[in-house]
């Protein structure tokens, strides 16, 4: 089970959702939500060249006083994606389309609103553009108004710290502490609280689906060549943990060592190529500038040299054409200075063979 997959089973719980949008969506319209209307809607559209979705994970919950809905599509990301607000604009479109077909609209026949909200886990800052606009050259005066508007919501688990995320009692926010944690005491310690907020019988979905994320993705990354397919409760994963702290410790600070060299080595090959390039750029400009810059003045001077001749001797020579197209800057110069005081064309050019 990859990590998105097991993402979208713990996002496929209403805790998770409600939670999500609690703790990290700070808008006012989120006060206003009826979180117990929570209802996840089929996530299979089919566009109309037949090309079909069937991962979206998609809610749809109680706004205000009336029956409006808004539609909450997430979108979960490792990698950076530079046009993630194309690929929100076409999942959006697929998502009206299917809405106008099943006929759920608002009472006056509008369309619902949409949060995307993109949740990203990777290690470099995510540095794509949000709006989609954004991704589009500049319109001639008058064609700016057909340009599309979106905007997507982006959760950055890797910009939050621990400091921030630890008063929280939040199971989003546990997941992300999850993320980032750096030893197994990290790990236990979000893990008793996990124990304790999920304890109810109503919770076991949940549960399991932390369990199952833990054992299936987190802890074989953490602790490669391990088996845990023996654990099926949270509370085995707690009480594995702790029998085994002191040896994991160790075995997690030897991973971490070598995923920061491996980073670090990526990164020094990134920044190198990039000054490497830069360099290159710059050395390859100004050698094109320089080189571009003497060919323009030499034709310029031949240009000037070729007229002052005609006015002195009249109608020149093609040998006398050849000499001084081919000649270099210094040259033409000095022919220039002579042009003045020979009494022919030949005696321009004496001082060469």
């Amino acid at each position: 089970m990859d990590h998105d997959h097991s993402y979208k089973l713990l996002f496929s719980h209403a805790d998770m959702v409600a939670d999500l949008l609690r703790g990290f969506v700070h808008e006012p319209w989120v006060g206003e939500i009826d979180f117990a209307s929570l209802e996840k809607v089929g996530g299979s559209y089919v566009a109309d060249d037949l090309r079909e979705r069937e991962d979206d994970i998609i809610w749809r919950v109680r706004w205000g006083q009336d029956w409006l809905y808004v539609y909450l599509l997430l979108e979960f990301q490792s990698t950076i994606d530079r046009y993630m607000a194309v690929r929100i604009l076409v999942y959006l479109g697929l998502l009206y389309q299917d809405l106008i077909r099943t006929g759920q609209l608002a009472t006056d026949g509008r369309l619902p609103p949409v949060l995307p909200l993109v949740l990203y886990n990777g290690v470099k800052a995510w540095d794509a553009p949000r709006e989609i606009v954004d991704l589009i050259v500049e319109a001639p005066p008058g064609l700016e108004r057909y340009r599309p508007q979106l905007c997507y919501f982006l959760l950055d688990e890797g910009r939050f710290s621990d400091t921030e995320l630890a008063p929280l009692q939040n199971l989003a926010a546990a997941l992300f502490r999850l993320e980032g944690s750096r030893t197994p005491q990290d790990v236990e310690r979000v893990l008793a609280a996990l124990v304790e907020w999920l304890k109810s019988p109503e919770q076991a979905s949940l549960r399991r689906a932390f369990t199952v994320w833990l054992k299936r993705v987190f802890l074989p990354g953490r602790v490669p060549g391990v088996e845990f397919s023996n654990l099926n409760d949270l509370q085995e994963v707690q009480n594995m943990l702790a029998e085994r702290v002191i040896e994991w410790t160790e075995e997690w600070k030897r991973q971490g060592v070598e995923k920061g060299r491996q980073e670090g080595r990526q990164e020094g090959l990134e920044e190198g190529l990039q000054k490497g390039l830069q360099k290159g750029l710059q050395k390859g400009l100004q050698k094109g500038l320089q080189k571009g810059l003497q060919k323009g003045l030499q034709k310029g001077q031949a240009a000037l040299l070729l007229r002052q001749m005609e006015l002195r001797f009249g109608a020149l020579s093609e040998s006398s054409h050849a000499k001084v197209q081919s000649a270099d800057t210094d040259t033409l110069l000095r022919w220039g200075e002579r042009v003045l005081t020979v009494m022919a064309e030949e005696e321009v050019f004496k001082d060469i063979g």
